[in-house]
């Protein structure tokens, strides 16, 4: 069974700050294409993580975290809520991670859906993201519903440095 979803108010962030730095060094050393390379230090990490804390508090970034039964987080996915008056009816999913520990167990399912559950209520019917092109995470999005826009070679580098393809995808809300 997957842990609950949930999510972090500003001052939880800052608490979750090493916590959430750890899950991203760890995906990244996992491979995932999340805009770092390997090796990622901590202190990269961490800074990362503390930059995210206005916009949560500013109400323009959402960050579910899941954690194990002994509280370590095992999982994180964040919602950008677009900032522009003629977009407020679309979010970006972003940062979708699961550690290494955690994956196979269907995390990342439940992470996408509580992000998609999360940009739903707060009025959004449009979401977009993006993912390096034949990942496991491509995989998931495609089988979670989401509609492939295109794709753009040499887009993003993979945490080894290599320059790799990015799929595109949207996802319409009920409303």
């Amino acid at each position: 069974m997957n842990p609950d979803v949930v999510p972090l108010s500003a001052d939880e962030l800052l608490c979750a700050v090493g916590d959430l730095a750890e899950l991203l060094i760890d995906t990244v050393a996992g491979g995932a294409s999340i805009g770092f390379l390997d090796p990622l230090d901590p202190a990269t990490a961490t800074a990362w993580w503390r930059a995210r804390i206005p916009a949560v508090r500013a109400g323009r970034l959402s960050v579910r975290v899941s954690r194990d039964d002994g509280g370590r987080i095992t999982g994180t996915v964040g919602v950008a809520f677009a900032d522009k008056p003629n977009a407020r009816h679309r979010a970006e999913i972003v940062k979708l991670m699961v550690h290494r520990d955690a994956r196979g167990k269907g995390l990342g399912r439940t992470l996408l859906s509580a992000g998609e559950r999360a940009a739903a209520e707060s009025g959004v019917t449009l979401l977009l993201l993006d993912t390096e092109t034949g990942s496991p995470a491509d995989t998931l999005y495609r089988s979670a519903g989401w509609t492939a826009i295109g794709v753009v070679p040499g887009h993003a580098a993979d945490p080894g440095g290599t320059l790799r393809p990015t799929t595109f995808f949207y996802k319409e809300l009920k409303k």
